[in-house]
C-alpha cells in the first residue's frame, strides 16, 4: 500500500489545481456541507492541515469539547478575505504531514469526502485512486459514529463496491461505487441517489 502521506498529497494537489479554476461565485456557493460555502470547506482544509496532535487538544479544550464549535472557530481563523488568499494558503500547506490524534487514513476520509463537498455542487469530477477510496471507506467502517465513522450503519447492511472487490459487513446490501458508499456512510444524502439494493432504505433515515 502507498504511504498515507502520499495519497493525501496528491489529493490536494489536484483540489488545488480544480480550485484555480474558479470563478468568484463559485467559490461562494454553498458546499455538501450544511452552512459552509466552498470557500468555508477550502479554510477548514487549510486548519485541518495545519493541525497537530497537541493544537487539536487545545483546540478542543477551548471549545469545550465540542467538534463543531472547533472546526467553526477552525474555518473563521483560516478563512482569508479572498478566495485567492485561502487557495494560496492551502498550497502552503498542502505538503504537510501533520494531523490530529487519530489514525493517520482519517486525512484520505477528509481529502476525499470534503473534495466532494466542493466538487459534487460545482459539477466537476475527479477519478480518485481506488486505494484512497478504498481505505476511507474500511476506517469509516469500523470508526464510532460519535468519531465521525459508521461503524453502527455498517453493522445492518452489507456495503458492496461495484468497482473493485470490496464487501464490508452483514445484512440487506448496498451497492455502489466506492466513493459513493463512503459519501453515503459520511452523511452525505446526495450519494444515495447514486446507491442500490434492498439496504439503501436502512441506509437512508442516518445519512
Amino acid at each position: 500500500m502507498a504511504d498515507v502521506w502520499t495519497l493525501v498529497h496528491a489529493e490536494r494537489a489536484a483540489l488545488i489545481d480544480d480550485l484555480e479554476r474558479l470563478d468568484e461565485h463559485q467559490w461562494g456557493l454553498p458546499s455538501l456541507c450544511p452552512d459552509w460555502t466552498v470557500h468555508d470547506v477550502v479554510a477548514h482544509l487549510v486548519d485541518t492541515a495545519r493541525t497537530t496532535r497537541l493544537g487539536f487538544l487545545v483546540g478542543m479544550a477551548r471549545a469545550r469539547f465540542d467538534f463543531d464549535r472547533q472546526n467553526a472557530r477552525g474555518v473563521e481563523r483560516e478563512r482569508r478575505a479572498s478566495p485567492r488568499e485561502t487557495l494560496e494558503e492551502l498550497r502552503r500547506v498542502a505538503s504537510r504531514t501533520s494531523g490530529p490524534p487519530a489514525p493517520l487514513d482519517t486525512r484520505l476520509v477528509e481529502e476525499v469526502v470534503h473534495g466532494e463537498d466542493i466538487r459534487r455542487p460545482l459539477g466537476l469530477t475527479r477519478s480518485y485512486p481506488l486505494e484512497t477510496v478504498v481505505r476511507a471507506l474500511r476506517l469509516q467502517a469500523r470508526t464510532p459514529a460519535s468519531f465521525g465513522g459508521a461503524k453502527e450503519i455498517v453493522a445492518r447492511v452489507r456495503l458492496t463496491a461495484a468497482d473493485t472487490d470490496v464487501s464490508i459487513g452483514e445484512g440487506p446490501d448496498v451497492t455502489g461505487s466506492a466513493l459513493s458508499l463512503l459519501l453515503a456512510v459520511s452523511g452525505r444524502r446526495v450519494a444515495l441517489g447514486d446507491l442500490d439494493g434492498p439496504g439503501v432504505g436502512m441506509l437512508a433515515p442516518a445519512v
